[in-house]
């Protein structure tokens, strides 16, 4: 099978994902980040009633038409405490912001406006246009409204306005469950005190924070050893708690100890491509099992989570109906890169900015695949397109923000 370039693969995943369609009730506090599965409709009307913008006092227009009316002060209105009577003319009553209109009222002069008179009248100092300073009931919705629709992602203002549509709880499209299984004999889970041949366990964390990130609910199924029983049952405990993607890492490529292919094909997994074009990254392997997706991952820490980002990330995003995350922007490369090969280059790089305020991406002088602090040191990887010419320093180059 021959290498496939990133763009293919990407969309021969994307292409067979299927967003769900299942909807579940989530509490308010449950909601930010998540897709609205119905159009949402006001329960109540928002302002419920007439009221004041400002601290001031209710008046009626005819009275203070002229500077230096002179009124009566006959109550106040607060919030949650209105005032029960009618104005008459030549009256006013205190009002406070978002307290109820009274009766009669049809303006607001801010307090800064009047002066106090001794027998607690008020006179007028300025003579404010007529409605001043009121919140019409309705003017933001209307009970039987519909303020926000299917598809909207739930942030703070939508949450907040959804709060005071006086929804206690929304509809909102399923998270997609991720499982996430990692292979190998020498694997030990972090905590642990590896013996000889043995490491710490790291990318199934970086792995599950990306996917978390873009909507995923994650099934960890934790390390399995480097034999068909072990594996088989973990891709079993996938398809059992309704998996919709089933992540491996590690494993995924054809040699005696790399079981994770085969033992998937075993289990009735259709293989859709196994190799890519790309470094680091190579042995990516993509799959059907049922209704459940498989993507192998690369055993190498950065590796996996180029990988993730690349593909995973646009994958759960589509599964949860959420917009693309545009990870891809344009810098200066600090240093000069030399020409590339056939496959696709992920560089890491430190980010910084020039005077001009031009991005300029410096990359490191290691490129391991294993070598974790030099990634989570870096804030983009530079592409560099298969058979690329040597790049100078200077040279515009694509990058892929990492943070």
């Amino acid at each position: 099978m021959s290498l496939l370039s990133v763009e293919h693969a990407l969309n021969r995943i994307l292409g067979s994902a299927r967003p769900s369609r299942e909807m579940e009730q989530v509490a308010l506090h449950d909601a930010l980040g998540r897709v609205l599965a119905q159009d949402l409709i006001a329960n109540v009307t928002h302002p419920a009633f007439d009221n004041s913008a400002m601290d001031g006092y209710a008046v009626r227009h005819a009275d203070v038409s002229a500077i230096g009316a002179e009124l009566e002060v006959i109550g106040q209105s607060a919030a949650g405490h209105g005032y029960g009577g009618k104005l008459e003319p030549g009256q006013a009553v205190r009002i406070f912001t978002g307290a109820p209109l009274p009766a009669g009222a049809d303006t607001v002069i801010i307090q800064e406006d009047t002066e106090k008179l001794r027998d607690g009248r008020i006179r007028t100092t300025f003579s404010p246009g007529k409605g001043r300073h009121i919140r019409l009931s309705g003017q933001d919705f209307a009970a039987g409204e519909i303020v926000l629709s299917a598809g909207d992602v739930l942030d703070a203002g939508r949450l907040t306005v959804a709060a005071g549509m006086n929804h206690g709880s929304l509809p909102v499209f399923r998270k997609p469950k991720i499982a996430i299984v990692a292979t190998g004999d020498e694997l030990l889970p972090p905590g642990s005190t590896p013996g000889p041949d043995q490491i710490i366990a790291s990318n199934s964390f970086g792995v599950a924070a990306i996917a978390r990130d873009n909507g995923a609910d994650i099934l960890d199924l934790g390390i399995v050893a480097d034999n068909a029983a072990a594996i088989s049952a973990a891709v079993e405990r996938a398809r059992h708690a309704q998996a919709d993607v089933l992540v491996t890492l590690g494993g995924a490529s054809v040699g005696d100890h790399d079981l994770v292919q085969s033992t998937l094909l075993a289990s009735g997994m259709t293989l859709d491509f196994w190799r890519i074009a790309m470094r680091p990254g190579k042995p990516l392997m993509v799959g059907q099992l049922g209704d459940m997706a498989v993507l192998g991952l690369p055993g190498n820490p950065v590796s996996s989570l180029v990988c993730s980002l690349l593909f995973l990330e646009p994958l759960v995003r589509k599964l949860a109906r959420l917009p693309d995350r545009q990870r891809l922007s344009t810098a200066l490369v600090a240093d000069p890169l030399p020409a590339n090969d056939k496959r696709q280059d992920y560089v890491r790089a430190r980010l910084s900015i020039n005077a001009d305020g031009s991005l300029v991406a410096h990359p490191f002088g290691r490129q391991d695949s294993s070598m974790m602090k030099v990634f989570a040191q870096s804030d983009c990887l530079i592409v560099r397109a298969p058979n690329a010419l040597e790049a100078p320093a200077g040279a515009p180059c694509q990058i892929v923000r990492l943070r």
